[in-house]
């Protein structure tokens, strides 16, 4: 699938742009509040909808600020790309993709099915005990967290960057589906 990374890039940046003016819900990082925001996604876009990318990004002084690439019409090969802010959600974007080598659905995601937004909590919490268990740093946030499909489709892969409340070093996590991880850095 040819998805055109600057969609993304653009969604998430206009989203980081328009922190400093918003304010809205706040999830917590854990599996209770991601359970929370999956449903209130499903509420949103339907428990049907498909997903190529969730972002959630969190900034101390404004709180959650989501962007999403959905559909639920998989075969028509068009998304809306929205953003959820001042307790609000605004569709800012129209996706196109172009698929090759097979079903639209084989390059995306449905939340509660593929995905479950609660064990994604869960790997927070888990990344967030391993910086406290191995770098001896408590007090963490996840400051972006992002569930995506790779280009050329297959299982979604979380993305987890947690960083000290107080600024400082960022610490990148990599998981699969199941929850295992598979790349640490910073």
């Amino acid at each position: 699938m040819k998805k055109k990374v600057i969609v993304n890039v653009l969604l998430f940046c206009t989203g980081i742009f328009l922190l400093s003016s918003c304010g809205g819900k706040n999830y917590t990082q854990d599996a209770k509040g991601y359970a929370e925001l999956q449903s209130q996604l499903q509420s949103k876009f339907g428990v049907d909808a498909y997903y190529t990318d969730i972002n959630i990004g969190y900034d101390q002084s404004v709180g959650n600020i989501i962007t999403v690439s959905e559909t639920s019409n998989p075969s028509s090969l068009k998304m809306n790309g929205w953003v959820f802010m001042r307790g609000a959600w605004k569709q800012n974007t129209d996706i196109t993709l172009e698929v090759e080598g097979g079903k639209p659905e084989e390059f995306m995601y449905q939340l509660g099915k593929a995905v479950d937004l609660a064990k994604v909590g869960g790997m927070i919490e888990a990344s967030k005990k391993k910086l406290a268990d191995e770098k001896k740093m408590e007090n963490t946030i996840a400051t972006i967290v992002a569930v995506q499909m790779p280009k050329e489709g297959g299982q979604p892969t979380i993305y987890i960057t947690l960083e000290p409340k107080n600024g400082g070093t960022k610490f990148s996590f990599i998981y699969d589906l199941e929850g295992n991880l598979k790349n640490f850095d910073y």
